[in-house]
Order: structure tokens, then C-alpha cells, then sequence
């Protein structure tokens, strides 16, 4: 039985009952952490996040068969005598499978998990008011602000678990149908396999942060209406539009501000040494974000009539 059956199943008294335990839960640092924690398992439990993970994995199962067709008689990645036409990382995941966790993170970063995150994000608060639960959580917990917060943090945590699906997908169809060895930089350097292997995972960090400014975003569209669905569309739909407009060579002015500008800026993690410039940009450009619509988000909510 959900926490909203449980509620209504005890009728107004229960709600009594739940109203003045949560006053005196209101200050406890448990209780906050209790609420994430159900935020949580509310999140992955649903079929519809497992779908969108189980996805995310498959992506980099179907990049390192395809690549490993292409490349089965001898050929390179692109059909070029060096793979010249073939995407970066792509051509040199025949020589090392760790590669095929850069490629897979730079072809999913786009479009897949945007998309997962928006699905996600936008639902956090409409899809529970178009349930009808929202009402019950408001009863339960100790305030919108907690409330809001412990479904921001839920959407943090689906951020890195979809980004670790896509990588550790890929390091495993790498290693599974590629050789694995040391690692040629975009600097021409050669570094060990364990260094690759660091690299690896601090590039996975950062396309997890990448999408803190739209896991915000999501968030505050998802306060503004009751229908998970239409949140859900908003998002994603905002999320290709902000990016059509950052190919557009006549708004190079406007580029800069928005926030999937320097998304693939990971690539400078493979550098030798470290080029932080752009990647330092889109970690701040993640956090105005996340503080202007997680601000928004927060008036909206705690402002917001709940009639369902």
C-alpha cells in the first residue's frame, strides 16, 4: 500500500493523527533524511525510471556491436583508411574499450539523458498532483520546502545513476568485445590504464553535473501545472529547443547562457594536463541554474493552491 492509501485509508483522523506527528518530526534531521530516502525508492521503484535506465545501458551495447561489425573485416570507424569520418572517440575505441565510455557519454549526453532527466524531473511534483497524493505528502512531511527539496535530490541521485548506466554499461561492452591498454590523450600522451580509468570516472562526475541546471528546470515546470505528462513534454521540448538555438550561428551571442553550451566540455578531462576552463564555465553555468529555477520552483510550490 503507497503512503497516500495509507493516509486515506485512515480518513480525516489519520490525517489528525499524521498532521501532529509530523509537527513534532519537523525539526528532527531523521525525518529529512527519512523523506529523501522514500523519495527514493518511490523514484527507482517505478517502472517507467527502470525503463528509462535499462535504455540508457543499451546504448552503449548497441554503439560497441555496431562498431565491432563495422570494423570485423579489418575496416576502420567511418569507412576512411584512419576512420577519418567517424565521430571523435569512435575511432579509437578499436584500440582500447575505455574509449567506448567517452563515446558513449558524448552520443547520450545530447539527447538520452536530457531526455531521461527531463521525463523525471517533470514529473517530480505534477505527477503527483494529477495521482492525487500530493495533498497526503503535504500532510505527512514536515513542509513544501522539505518536500520540494527531497524530490530535487531524488532527481540528483536519477542524474548520476543514469549517467553510471551509460558508463559502466560501456566499460563492460569495451572491455568485453576490445582490447584494453593504456590511453592516448587528445594531447597525443600516453597515460596507463588506471589513469584512463580516473579520468574515466571523473568525466562520468562531471555529465552527471552537467544536468543539474535541468533536473532545476524541470523541477520548476513541474510546479506549474497538475499533469505529469504535460510537464514531462515541457521539459524535453525546452530542452530541444535551448539546443537548436545553440547551433544557430546568429545567436552566438546568447550561446554562452545556455545551459547545454558546454556540456561536452568533458572532453577536456582528456587532455594532458587537465583543461579546466570550460569545464569550470559549465559547472557554474549548472549552478545559476539550479539557483535561479530551484528559487523559482520554491516560490512557486510553497505558494501553490493544492487541490489534489
Amino acid at each position: 500500500m503507497s503512503r497516500a492509501e495509507v493516509l486515506e485509508s485512515e480518513g480525516p483522523q489519520g490525517l489528525d493523527r499524521t498532521g501532529k506527528a509530523a509537527e513534532a518530526r519537523a525539526v528532527s534531521p531523521l525525518w529529512t533524511l527519512g523523506l529523501f530516502r522514500s523519495e527514493l525508492v518511490t523514484t527507482f521503484r517505478r517502472w517507467r525510471t527502470l525503463a528509462l535506465l535499462g535504455v540508457l545501458a543499451a546504448v552503449p551495447v548497441l554503439i560497441g556491436i555496431a562498431i565491432k561489425i563495422e570494423t570485423s573485416d579489418g575496416g576502420s570507424v567511418g569507412g576512411g583508411p584512419e576512420g577519418g569520418g567517424g565521430p571523435a572517440f569512435l575511432t579509437q575505441i578499436t584500440n582500447n574499450g575505455l574509449f567506448l565510455v567517452f563515446a558513449a557519454l558524448a552520443a547520450t549526453l545530447p539527447v538520452f539523458l536530457p531526455m531521461a532527466v527531463g521525463v523525471i524531473a517533470g514529473d517530480a511534483v505534477a505527477g503527483e498532483a494529477n495521482a492525487g497524493t500530493l495533498r497526503y505528502l503535504l500532510v505527512a512531511p514536515a513542509g513544501r520546502t522539505r518536500l520540494l527539496l527531497a524530490k530535487y535530490a531524488a532527481t540528483l541521485v536519477f542524474c548520476l545513476a543514469a549517467t553510471l548506466a551509460v558508463a559502466v554499461s560501456a566499460l563492460i561492452v569495451g572491455a568485453l568485445l576490445f582490447p584494453l591498454g593504456d590511453v592516448t590523450t587528445i594531447s597525443g600522451t600516453s597515460i596507463s590504464f588506471g589513469d584512463g580509468l580516473i579520468r574515466a570516472v571523473l568525466i562520468a562526475l562531471a555529465v552527471a553535473a552537467s544536468l543539474i541546471g535541468l533536473a532545476a528546470l524541470g523541477l520548476f515546470v513541474s510546479t506549474l501545472t497538475n499533469s505529469g505528462i504535460a510537464a514531462m513534454a515541457t521539459t524535453v521540448g525546452l530542452v530541444i529547443t535551448v539546443q537548436i538555438l545553440d547551433t544557430i550561428p546568429q545567436l552566438h551571442g546568447i550561446h554562452p547562457y545556455l545551459f547545454p553550451h558546454y556540456w561536452l566540455s568533458f572532453a577536456d578531462l582528456l587532455r594532458e594536463p587537465f583543461y579546466w576552463d570550460d569545464v569550470l564555465k559549465n559547472l557554474g553555468l549548472q549552478g545559476v541554474y539550479a539557483a535561479v529555477f530551484g528559487s523559482a520552483a520554491w516560490a512557486r510550490f510553497t505558494a501553490k493552491d493544492i487541490s489534489a
